[in-house]
């Protein structure tokens, strides 16, 4: 019997943490991150003389996060496709629209454990890794491992948004799962291009359109260019400009969780 509003949502989430951690689901990820860390971390920037401290934080900060970004983004991606997909697919979403909650609640419980727990594992153990790794690099600088990380993050979060829109739209979580990994590279492929034909043309538009998507691309423009002067590329971004990129970047993912939970909430039927 419940006892009183939040009991039905955390019975709700109480679930969905047990679907989406089996053990040892966390404890394989956690080591994963752990190992990670220590494994790829590079130090290379920081034994150069004519590069700013600001600089070898963001360069020892990226230097890890590419293949851990990489796991990282299973994790999300299997517990929203699979995780809510599967929900649909077998019919239990309906036995939880029988709970006394709004179906936005539904659908936050379900987010705070595939996206919000997740989230929460990845940046407790990386950090706290990279802190015993290199103490000297990440409490004086700890403002720009943050902005690295949330640089790095943005597109993996973007693509679970739109995961979750299309898992809810199709109602098939499997084909939502390798639509995102397509998304995914399919990222890494224009960012080249575009890169190339920037490089080629000496223009700045598409790598401006690219960091609305990836702002990571304005953040390490800036830390590598940012003693160069004006015209020495394409585009030089200021410090300003990378803060601007990334919280637009996060409006971008924002606004499309926002239409899945319109959706959900007001046109999905089952």
């Amino acid at each position: 019997m419940t006892t009183g509003k939040g009991s039905p949502f955390l019975e709700i989430l109480a679930l969905a943490l047990n679907e989406d951690y089996r053990f040892p689901i966390l404890e394989v990820f956690a080591f994963l991150y752990v190992l990670g860390t220590f494994a790829f971390a590079s130090f290379s920037s920081a034994t150069s003389t004519n590069v700013t401290s600001e600089y070898v934080a963001y360069t020892v900060t990226s230097s890890l996060l590419g293949a851990l970004v990489f796991i990282f983004m299973i994790l999300v991606f299997k517990n929203v496709a699979y995780g809510l997909g599967s929900d649909i697919e077998k019919g239990i979403i309906q036995t939880y629209f029988s709970y006394p909650l709004k179906r936005r609640s539904i659908l936050s419980a379900k987010l705070l454990s595939a996206l919000g727990v997740s989230l929460a594992l990845f940046l407790g153990v990386q950090i706290s890794s990279l802190y015993i790794l290199a103490p000297d690099i990440v409490a004086p600088y700890f403002g720009t491992v943050l902005l690295t990380y949330a640089a790095s993050l943005s597109y993996p979060l973007l693509i679970a948004g739109l995961i979750l829109l299309v898992a809810l739209i199709l109602k098939r979580g499997g084909l939502a799962l390798v639509l995102g990994i397509v998304f995914y590279f399919a990222l890494g492929i224009i960012q080249n291009l575009v890169m190339s034909i920037s490089l080629a043309t000496n223009s700045a538009l598409g790598l401006q359109i690219m960091s609305l998507f990836s702002p990571n691309l304005a953040l390490n423009l800036y830390y590598q260019f940012s003693g160069y002067p004006p015209g020495s590329g394409p585009w030089i971004p200021s410090f300003t400009d990378a803060l601007i990129y990334i919280g637009a970047s996060y409006a971008i993912v924002l606004s499309a969780f926002l239409l899945g939970y319109f959706y959900f909430s007001r046109r999905m039927n089952l």
